[in-house]
């Protein structure tokens, strides 16, 4: 007759991953269950023994899932947010009742207020019952006073029908983009001009300094450098660096 480990039969037991814990014998899914409705308390629960069982249980490929794992540290999560707010102690501010106890002035007092929201409350009823018996018009007056309307155009004229045509119809003034600095290099143009250096030079490979000589400006030297990451990204250039802040050698493969 063999014996057969505890932790063992858990793991197989139907239904997926179990634990054994003081108090409880079964499915994790359903202890979590019992853990949320509040009828176990999460401090008797052994976070850690539960993980380590987890993960013994992960290591079978064949029963690994992902939908599993991720319900599984969620739940985790919650219970050590529910631990640690049972564990921490709790800060309750005093009320009025606490700072006054039971004084007849303070029962006085919240009796005057009661007293004054009944009233408002009654009023509050009677005014809108009162208005209950109002109606909306929603209908104008008849064609018959059609006559007394004022007539929205008897002061427009031609030469005010013109100005404001030509207030509308004027093209818009000229927008200044003069504070604004021009693109004038592009990354684009930046790789065409590495591909014709390295063609104007003998062999395969050329220092950064030699790349960058016909740049005038930083921010050409700068574009230049983004065209050699873009490169080196499509696969057509090596760059390598001896030292930090050292010379890069760029080498052609395109």
């Amino acid at each position: 007759m063999s014996m057969t480990d505890p932790t063992d039969a858990l793991r197989n037991a139907p239904g997926g991953f179990a634990v054994e814990v003081p108090g409880f014998t079964g499915p994790f899914r359903l202890l979590a269950d019992l853990i949320l409705e509040q009828k176990l308390d999460v401090c008797d629960i052994p976070v850690a023994t539960i993980t380590d069982l987890f993960l013994s249980h992960a290591k079978d490929s064949e029963r690994w899932s992902l939908e599993e794992a991720t319900w599984f540290l969620a739940i985790c999560a919650v219970l050590l947010e529910l631990k640690v707010a049972r564990l921490a102690p709790r800060q309750s501010e005093p009320d009025e009742e606490d700072l006054l106890g039971g004084s007849p002035d303070l029962q006085y007092a919240r009796s005057r207020e009661l007293r004054a929201f009944r009233k408002v409350a009654l009023e509050l009823a009677r005014r809108l019952e009162d208005e209950a018996g109002y109606l909306t018009r929603d209908v104008g007056p008849g064609p018959e006073y059609a006559h007394l309307y004022p007539d929205p155009l008897v002061d427009v004229a031609a030469p005010v029908l013109a100005e404001l045509a030509i207030r509308l119809l004027r093209p818009p003034p000229d927008l200044d983009l003069s504070h604004v600095t021009p693109i004038r290099f592009t990354v684009s143009d930046a790789m065409e001009a590495v591909e014709q250096r390295f063609a104007s030079i003998d062999g395969k490979q050329a220092s950064f300094r030699q790349i960058v000589a016909d740049c005038e400006e930083r921010i050409h030297v700068v574009v230049r450098f983004l065209a050699l990451l873009e490169l080196y990204r499509e696969g057509k250039v090596d760059l390598q660096q001896a030292a930090t802040f050292g010379e890069i050698e760029v080498e052609w493969r395109g």
